[in-house]
């Protein structure tokens, strides 16, 4: 299909693949669609591509309805190579257009497809753009599911360009959710609790940013396009996402030795990110803490985070001979994580986080970060030296990925 008209100037560009499709460790046995949009105004924008491998077919299917000469912008929602992995091929014959994407996706697509030389639009949240006749509104919604992921909203016609969110992964020829030859409902959840069931809180803020909008089309990255009875999907991921008072239900520990007192505040703005999300944790200095008091409580939460700050390539203070302490016990299926402060080492996290492992918890590392959750900033195990501000904010961000997943398994 060369295009399918959604409303004035508005335009489906994108893909259907209905092999069976190798999808984040996964096999699409139904296919996915990838999902492009053209909005032909004075200026013409493309809010995304198709997947890498199918680059020449797509640059074929846009020049039937617009020269890619005349394209002023390229907006990217996010970087993987099923949504952004035709923009090297449609860049190339598209030499006027800017791209439009957020800070985070500038220097990726600039490595991955080495754009070096083009010139991008960096958008921040609320930022707009006119495009001659139609507006756009960017929307950030970070770790939906990656860092750098946004939304597009075009106003005029209550189009929300929703990226990942309300997608499907069916390979639907229909194009719109009112065409549809089958119930797809079940998959529409599947890609729900599979993709972005995980991100559950960050559901919850993309929700309160588009709470007061007028959507009337939702485009997502893959799936049918939902045009009949946008706001039912809204209200479905609303119902799927609603953690209530969850927070306060579910509990977490925090344990730490310290030195001069750096880890102590490591500790606090762990706790402050957890708080965001609704959960207060116990948070022990092993120092002075009722080590029975302290025993009962891991018992009971359902989740650990035990610091140390680091002295001749060691820990320090009374955390490791606590946890080994512990030996014998079960302690399967709650999570831990490992934090601490350091000047000129650091490896005191990576003995507290081996004696964790080594307990049986489910450790939250790098490794985790990534496989889970596709975040390649270093939150844990969280080294700080020399307690820096803005390191502390990154232990703000870590006590809020540790609550997340405390939420949402």
């Amino acid at each position: 299909m060369s295009g399918v008209q959604i409303t004035d100037k508005v335009y489906w560009i994108g893909k259907v693949d209905d092999r069976e499709v190798p999808f984040h460790r996964l096999i699409l046995k139904k296919g996915t669609t990838y999902n492009s949009y053209l909005l032909k105004t004075e200026k013409p924008t493309i809010v995304d591509t198709v997947d890498i491998i199918y680059g020449r077919e797509y640059l074929e299917n846009v020049s039937k309805i617009v020269n890619p000469a005349d394209i002023q912008f390229i907006v990217i929602n996010h970087v993987e190579p099923d949504h952004a992995g035709a923009l090297p091929a449609l860049a190339a014959k598209a030499p006027n257009a800017k791209i439009v994407c957020t800070e985070e996706a500038v220097s990726l697509l600039k490595d991955m497809f080495k754009l070096h030389q083009r010139e991008f639009i960096t958008v921040k949240d609320g930022d707009t753009l006119d495009i001659g006749g139609k507006t756009l509104r960017f929307l950030k919604t970070p770790f939906l599911h990656t860092e750098e992921t946004m939304m597009t909203y075009e106003p005029e016609d209550g189009i929300l360009f929703s990226c990942d969110v309300f997608s499907t992964h069916i390979a639907s020829h229909e194009v719109f959710n009112d065409l549809a030859k089958i119930n797809y409902i079940e998959k529409f959840n599947g890609y729900y609790t599979t993709i972005m069931a995980p991100h559950r809180p960050y559901i919850r803020k993309m929700l309160e940013k588009i709470k007061d909008l007028k959507v009337n089309v939702i485009g997502p990255s893959h799936g049918y396009i939902l045009r009949d009875n946008a706001q039912k999907f809204i209200s479905m991921y609303d119902e799927m996402s609603n953690i209530g008072e969850m927070g306060k239900e579910k509990k977490v520990v925090i344990i730490y030795s310290t030195m001069t007192g750096n880890t102590t505040k490591i500790a606090d703005r762990i706790a402050k990110g957890m708080e965001d999300l609704g959960i207060t944790p116990q948070v022990f200095n092993m120092k002075n803490a009722d080590k029975d008091e302290v025993k009962n409580s891991i018992h009971e939460c359902d989740g650990l985070l035990a610091g140390s700050s680091t002295k001749y390539a060691d820990t320090v203070g009374e955390v490791e001979a606590f946890l080994k302490s512990l030996e014998g016990e079960t302690f399967k299926g709650k999570f831990a994580a490992a934090f601490g402060s350091y000047g000129w080492s650091g490896e005191a996290v990576i003995h507290v986080e081996e004696q964790l492992e080594q307990l049986g918890f489910d450790i939250i590392n790098q490794r985790y970060l990534i496989k889970v959750l596709g975040i390649d900033t270093p939150l844990f195990p969280l080294r700080i030296r020399f307690l820096r501000e803005e390191e502390l904010d990154r232990a703000e961000d870590s006590g809020r990925v540790f609550a997340e997943q405390v939420l949402t398994h």
